[in-house]
């Protein structure tokens, strides 16, 4: 296993007793336990949020701010249609095309009879920038929303299709976008969730989970402005390898 992919599954945990040395701070005014990447390491179009065990937090400044959702909002239609919808084969099939090909005419049918979907899953998981909007493609969220969604699912519903989905979802979306980029692209990640706009200007998103952390970015770019941003935010938090940037403490 790779020297990164140890410490994106470890290095949250270990910060929380301070056994890590990792070049940031808390912002003045954040919540206990969040560190915020320093303004350098994320052009401003990127806004990402890593969670970790033992409630540890990572992310930009503007992590919270709340962005256009766009299939990132799947993710919660996918959640309410399997919890509270009405149990039917259609339902599941929908959900799962959704979350592995990213498939908006499910989406529609889903959002179409469940109108109420997102903003449910916002209130039940306490994903307090995320809207609906009056279709679920008008819908906002952040990535500190989707991360902590992420983190939920994780904790309380680990046999959850959504994350079996997303570790299972093909090289492409059924519109033909590759799905191979973003925060999929982070060491240890087993499934990911990718989101893009159909118009200009450029605008991306992209969830993922591994072993003991959740990770989200939106980024007002293309999948390649994305997977930069994410890839550099790693190397400026914990290093590029073994080094006083990434030290982890051990038995």
């Amino acid at each position: 296993m790779s020297y990164r992919t140890v410490v994106m599954a470890t290095l949250v945990a270990a910060a929380c007793s301070g056994a890590v040395a990792v070049p940031v701070a808390a912002a003045p005014g954040s919540e206990p336990g969040a560190v915020v990447v320093p303004a350098e390491s994320m052009p401003e179009r990127t806004s990402l949020a890593l969670r970790g065990p033992g409630g540890t937090r990572w992310g930009t400044a503007n992590a919270d701010e709340p962005r256009s959702a766009l299939s990132m909002s799947k993710l919660y239609l996918a959640d309410y249609a399997l919890r509270h919808g009405d149990g039917s084969a259609a339902d599941r099939a929908a959900a799962e095309r959704m979350i592995r090909v990213s498939d908006d005419a499910a989406a529609d049918a889903i959002g179409a009879k469940y109108p109420q979907a997102i903003g449910a899953v916002a209130a039940e998981y306490g994903l307090d920038r995320t809207a609906p909007g009056p279709g679920w493609q008008m819908s906002t969220t952040s990535s500190a929303d989707l991360a902590d969604f992420l983190a939920a699912k994780q904790a309380t519903d680990p046999g959850s299709p959504i994350l079996e989905w997303m570790a299972t979802a093909p090289p492409m979306a059924a519109d033909g976008t590759a799905q191979n980029w973003g925060t999929a692209t982070l060491p240890g990640v087993q499934g990911s969730k990718w989101g893009w706009s159909d118009l200009p200007p450029p605008e991306v998103a992209s969830a993922s989970f591994g072993p003991g952390f959740t990770v989200a970015a939106h980024t007002r770019g293309g999948p390649d402005d994305q997977t930069a941003d994410v890839l550099r935010a790693l190397t400026e938090i914990f290093g590029p390898g073994p080094g006083p940037a990434a030290r982890v403490s051990g038995p």
